[in-house]
């Protein structure tokens, strides 16, 4: 599903990541753990496709992803990945409904289907009551789980979230670790999670620990 392959990444001097290998599997829920600096924010951002590596490959579905040019990458991250962020990243001008249907309008899909398809998605999320609600007008959690619902928008296969309970109090990071459990079982995506809260890490299938721009423990 994800073939990482001795990836580097360096800024300056600094050497952010050291040569990573990681296999995720279809359908795999993986937490990526370590101290502040490990690079696992880097990491992430290279396998969505926002930021290039110095060197190393990376493969999802089978599509060898520096083999494709930017047009190509960015129609390749649009229908191929979701991205849950810890600031959200909601527009604020914008209501729930137009939020979520953002990732559609990109690709140049029809307004109608993507509002009827995100509808459906609040349903399911049980946000349906809040489609015209402007972000400043929602709680933390909800407004996660809008941001949630505009990764979903394109059937992505692959979900990275990067510290997406950061901002949450306790019961809205349970809530929110919990449906992406849910979300596995319903859709069976994959989910690649970078987070310093061990609970979210404890739940996952497995928990890959990163220290000093390597890789320390791959988990079982």
């Amino acid at each position: 599903m994800i073939k990482i392959t001795d990836i580097h990444k360096a800024y300056g001097k600094v050497e952010v990541l050291k040569g990573i290998d990681l296999t995720i599997n279809k359908g795999e829920i993986v937490a990526i753990v370590g101290k502040s600096g490990a690079g696992k924010t880097t990491l992430l951002q290279i396998i969505g496709t926002l930021l290039k590596a110095d060197r190393g490959t990376i493969e999802i579905n089978n599509t060898q992803l520096s083999a494709l040019r930017e047009k190509a990458l960015a129609k390749f991250r649009n229908q191929n990945l979701g991205f849950v962020f810890q600031s959200h990243q909601l527009l604020p001008e914008f209501t729930a409904l137009e939020n979520v249907i953002i990732p559609g309008l990109i690709a140049n899909q029809s307004r109608r289907v993507l509002e009827n398809k995100a509808k459906e998605i609040l349903e399911f999320l049980k946000l349906d009551h809040r489609l015209s609600h402007k972000p400043k007008e929602l709680s933390g959690g909800e407004q996660q789980r809008i941001a949630v619902a505009r990764a979903l928008l394109n059937d992505p296969d692959v979900i990275l979230a990067d510290e997406p309970s950061g901002n949450l109090d306790t019961q809205n990071k349970e809530e929110l670790h919990q449906l992406f459990f849910t979300l596995r079982e319903k859709f069976n995506q994959t989910f690649v999670i970078v987070t310093h809260d061990m609970s979210l890490a404890k739940l996952s299938d497995r928990t890959v620990t990163m220290q000093d721009g390597e890789i320390k423990n791959l988990g079982t």
